[in-house]
C-alpha cells in the first residue's frame, strides 16, 4: 500500500503566529516520514474549534515549531505504519484522530500521528462524525463524570449554547443532573429552550449576578463548568454556594481576570483547570477504548454534532470566516479530497 501513496499533499499551513490567520495558505509538501510508533492517515474530515483559532494565534496551552500544519482533530483511513504488530494492525482502519503536540496537524490531506492518538471508529459511525468525536464529545463526557465523581446533584455551564454547551447540557440530563445554562445573547437562550433547557441565564442581563445567585442557591449547583475566562470564574465562585468547585477549560473571552482572595478563603471555593490534550496523555488505551465505545454510542443522542457547513482545503479562509462569525452554529468541517 505504502507505493501507491503520492509523494506530495496539499495542506493549511501556518508560518506566523503573531499574523495569525493572515499568515495561513494552502500548500503542496511532501507526505510526513513515518516514526516508529506512528501511522499515517488519509484525512476525510477535520473540523474547526475554536481551541484551533486561539492556537493560530499563539494563545493556546503550547506553540509548534514553524511552520506547521494546523488542526487538532479529524478522521480517515489509516494507510501506512511504523511499528510493533498492534501499530500495524490499523492499517486500513476508518479512525477519528487527534494531532500530536510537536506535529503537524489534521488540516491536510495525510498526517502522521502516534497510534494511541487514535480511536477506531464503529461500524455505524459515518467518517465526517468521527472528525468530531474527540474535542467536543469526549470535553462533555470526562467533565460529567468529574461532577458524578464527586458527588455534584447541579452544574453552571457557560457558553452553553454552543455545540459543546449543549452536549453537556444533554448529558448531564442524562445522568439526572439539574443544569444552569448560561448564554450571552437572548437569541442562544431560544436555542436552549428548544432542546429543553429549563434553566438559561443571559450573562448580558443587568440581574444576571442576582439571578444566578438565587437560582444556584435554589439548586444547590456546586460546581462549574467555565469556557469563558475572564472575569466569569471569579463571577461563578462570588455567586455560586460555598465550597462550590469551578473548572475552567476554555478562555472564549480572550481575557484576563481579578479573583478576590476573600471568595477563597471564606467562601471556600475552589478554582481549577481541564486540558484535555493533558488528560488524554494520562489515560490507559484500555480506558480509552472504553470511553471511546460509550462516545460512539451516544453520537446520534447525547452526543451529537451537527455539520453546518464543508469545505475543500483550498477555501480554508471561506471556512474559518464561516465559523468564526457564528461558532454555536455547528461544526464547519475542511474536505482534504
Amino acid at each position: 500500500m505504502k507505493n501507491q501513496l503520492p509523494e506530495s499533499m496539499k495542506a493549511v499551513r501556518l508560518s506566523n503566529y503573531e499574523k495569525g490567520f493572515n499568515s495561513l495558505e494552502c500548500v503542496a509538501m511532501p507526505l510526513p516520514a513515518l516514526k516508529e510508533g506512528q501511522v499515517l492517515i488519509q484525512m476525510a474530515a477535520a473540523s474547526i474549534n475554536p481551541s484551533d483559532l486561539a492556537f493560530m494565534e499563539g494563545n493556546y496551552g503550547f506553540k509548534k515549531k514553524l511552520p506547521v500544519v494546523p488542526g487538532f482533530e479529524g478522521s480517515g483511513t489509516v494507510v501506512a505504519a511504523s511499528g510493533p504488530r498492534a501499530v500495524k494492525q490499523l492499517i486500513g482502519k476508518r479512525v477519528a484522530c487527534a494531532a500530536s503536540f510537536d506535529g503537524d496537524g489534521s488540516w491536510a490531506q495525510y498526517m502522521a500521528v502516534g497510534a494511541s492518538y487514535c480511536l477506531p471508529l464503529k461500524k455505524n459511525v459515518d467518517i465526517e462524525s468521527g472528525s468530531s468525536i474527540l474535542v467536543n464529545p469526549l470535553t462533555a463526557y470526562v467533565l460529567i463524570e468529574k461532577a458524578k465523581k464527586n458527588g455534584h446533584t447541579a452544574i453552571v455551564q457557560t457558553a452553553a449554547a454552543g455545540a459543546l454547551g449543549r452536549m453537556i447540557y444533554r448529558l448531564a440530563r442524562r445522568e439526572k443532573l439539574e443544569v444552569i445554562n448560561i448564554v450571552r445573547r437572548s437569541e442562544q437562550i431560544e436555542i436552549m429552550k428548544e432542546i429543553g433547557a429549563e434553566h438559561v441565564l443571559n450573562s448580558s442581563d443587568d440581574r444576571f449576578d442576582r439571578s444566578l445567585l438565587v437560582l444556584a442557591k435554589k439548586l444547590n449547583a456546586t460546581a462549574a463548568f467555565d469556557a469563558v475566562g475572564g472575569k466569569m470564574p471569579a463571577l461563578l465562585a462570588a455567586t455560586m454556594p460555598t465550597g462550590s468547585t469551578i473548572t475552567v477549560y476554555g478562555g472564549l473571552s480572550g481575557e484576563t481576570g481579578e479573583l478576590h482572595p476573600g471568595i477563597l478563603i471564606f467562601k471556600q471555593q475552589t478554582i481549577d483547570g481541564f486540558w484535555l490534550s493533558r488528560w488524554m496523555g494520562g489515560q490507559s488505551p484500555k480506558k480509552m477504548a472504553g470511553i471511546s465505545s460509550k462516545i460512539q454510542d451516544m453520537l446520534k443522542t447525547e452526543l451529537k454534532t451537527d455539520i453546518r457547513a464543508r469545505y475543500p482545503l483550498d477555501k480554508f479562509r471561506e471556512a474559518l470566516e464561516a465559523y468564526s462569525q457564528n461558532m454555536s452554529g455547528g461544526k464547519v468541517l475542511l474536505l482534504p479530497f
